[in-house]
């Protein structure tokens, strides 16, 4: 496995593993077993990146995580994130944010914990709290970086005024956002500015939700507990429009004979040396497939058609429901 560097010295392999599908959002929850032989057999293929949430679930995505790593946690990276209302007693969503500093302190307790470890080793605010300056979070990151608790800072969704605050106060090593062939709208300013500042990108859905994979139509039946139901970007007559996308990943990857995936995945890694994706899923075969991806080398020639023929089409849809889409770029 090929690895990467993220801020000034985090060094992790050029694709991780997104684990949030293993107990919800994308439909019912994966058997645990099943799961935790997934990430050991990820990390056998070389992968060293885990990234999860307290809020997945919630509190239900890092103990299985921390469980499967155990045996291995030195070798490994384990990004999780806090941010949202959720009491920590009770796993009760609020009603939005909540990044006050003693609430950051208490949730990282609790979240490790629940990882079974001593250290986090990035600590990502899940979405900017408009109701705290992000210069308390930084602060509030940087005792926990001090204690011992946490190794690196992250932002996850952040505008990039916001991202040039927190870090004159405590460096960052990563932001994590939506980037892929089906969302392109860090290219614009964000990329940029993580050029500047020496900070790694982090692309979540980098196969767009899976719909890069070119196994998704506009007649797929997501389960009733899919988030994409209520994603205006699949909805069936979206997905139909959008599906032109998938007809130049999947032109490629006949050239290349690599797969859709490999594909979106590889146009990622080409974009830059410290953008490290991280696709998720709960079948190993999609997991090493995959890790294809990181062996597969596209000329400026495929790059420079991918982007031709690409700007031919106008995709279709928002990337996320209203009010999931407020809480983003803040």
């Amino acid at each position: 496995m090929k690895m990467r560097k993220l801020g000034s010295g985090l060094s992790v392999s050029s694709i991780g593993l997104g684990c949030m599908s293993m107990t919800s959002v994308y439909g019912p929850a994966a058997n645990k077993q099943d799961m935790l032989t997934l990430i050991r057999s990820a990390y056998d293929r070389g992968v060293t990146f885990f990234d999860t949430a307290e809020s997945y679930g919630p509190f239900v995505n890092e103990s299985p995580v921390g469980e499967a790593v155990a045996p291995f946690r030195d070798q490994v990276v384990i990004a999780t994130k806090f941010g949202f209302d959720i009491d920590l007693k009770s796993g009760e969503r609020g009603s939005g944010l909540n990044s006050r500093p003693d609430h950051i302190k208490a949730a990282t307790d609790a979240c490790l914990k629940r990882l079974g470890t001593d250290h986090i080793d990035v600590l990502y605010q899940h979405r900017v709290d408009p109701a705290v300056p992000i210069e308390e979070v930084a602060g509030a990151v940087g005792d926990l970086i001090a204690a011992g608790k946490v190794k690196h800072f992250g932002l996850s969704e952040a505008g990039v005024e916001t991202i040039r605050r927190a870090h004159a106060v405590q460096p960052l090593a990563v932001v994590q956002s939506e980037y892929s062939l089906f969302w392109r709208g860090p290219e614009a300013d964000l990329l940029p500015v993580l050029e500047s500042l020496g900070i790694g990108f982090v692309p979540f859905s980098p196969l767009g939700a899976g719909f890069l994979t070119g196994q998704i139509d506009e007649t797929t039946q997501f389960d009733a507990s899919d988030f994409r139901n209520a994603v205006p970007r699949f909805s069936p007559e979206a997905r139909k429009a959008n599906l032109a996308l998938v007809d130049v990943v999947k032109t490629v990857a006949a050239r290349k004979h690599a797969t859709p995936a490999q594909v979106a995945l590889a146009w990622l890694l080409a974009q830059r040396p410290w953008i490290v994706p991280i696709p998720g899923t709960t079948k190993r075969h999609r997991m090493e497939e995959n890790l294809g991806a990181v062996n597969l080398e596209l000329s400026a020639s495929d790059l420079a058609d991918i982007n031709q023929q690409m700007s031919k089409i106008d995709v279709q849809g928002e990337r996320l429901p209203e009010g999931a889409l407020q809480m983003t770029g803040r």
